[in-house]
């Protein structure tokens, strides 16, 4: 049927320097899509990317909004890293609830190439170092494939973004 709008939902996931932000700026602008980075609002209120507690309230009120946007049945990016399957679960159901279609896109790379992208970005105050890329590296969730067969197929999946990775 013509002219039903359908939301989605589209959860960027990856450890930093994976190419997150370059992959959800090209989707936004692609999909005219809404895109939350935490990192970006932090920055813009002068709150330390470190800072947990803060972290978490402007995930929480960027949550807040995307599930009105997502009710508007507008695309929404939500450029959060994602590292728990735990996480990714919440927001895949309670997008569901309200109607969405939800993508999964998970970016990797080495731990060498992650350290030299955040080296050459050089954004992070504290800098990152390559022990804290390797200890994230064992902490974070990689998506496996029975998880990634959850989501729906990206509606784009960028060919500059090889990493990007669709149920098959």
């Amino acid at each position: 049927m013509e002219g039903i709008i359908v939301p989605r939902l589209i959860i960027v996931c990856g450890l930093p320097g994976s190419g997150k932000t370059s992959h959800a700026r090209q989707m936004e602008r692609n999909l005219r899509a809404i895109r939350f980075c935490p990192d970006e609002w932090m920055d813009t209120l002068g709150i330390g990317l470190w800072e947990g507690d803060s972290r978490q309230r402007v995930e929480q009120l960027q949550w807040k909004i995307a599930q009105e946007l997502l009710g508007m049945g507008l695309t929404v990016i939500l450029e959060w890293g994602s590292w728990a399957r735990a996480e990714r679960d919440v927001l895949r159901m309670e997008a569901r609830r309200l109607g969405a279609a939800v993508e999964l896109h998970f970016l990797d790379a080495p731990v060498e190439v992650l350290f030299e992208r955040v080296r050459q970005r050089n954004q992070e105050s504290p800098p990152i170092t390559l022990e804290d890329i390797k200890k994230w590296s064992e902490t974070f969730e990689r998506p496996t494939p029975e998880e990634i067969a959850l989501f729906d197929m990206p509606s784009t999946c960028l060919a500059a973004q090889p990493a990007c990775t669709a149920p098959t």
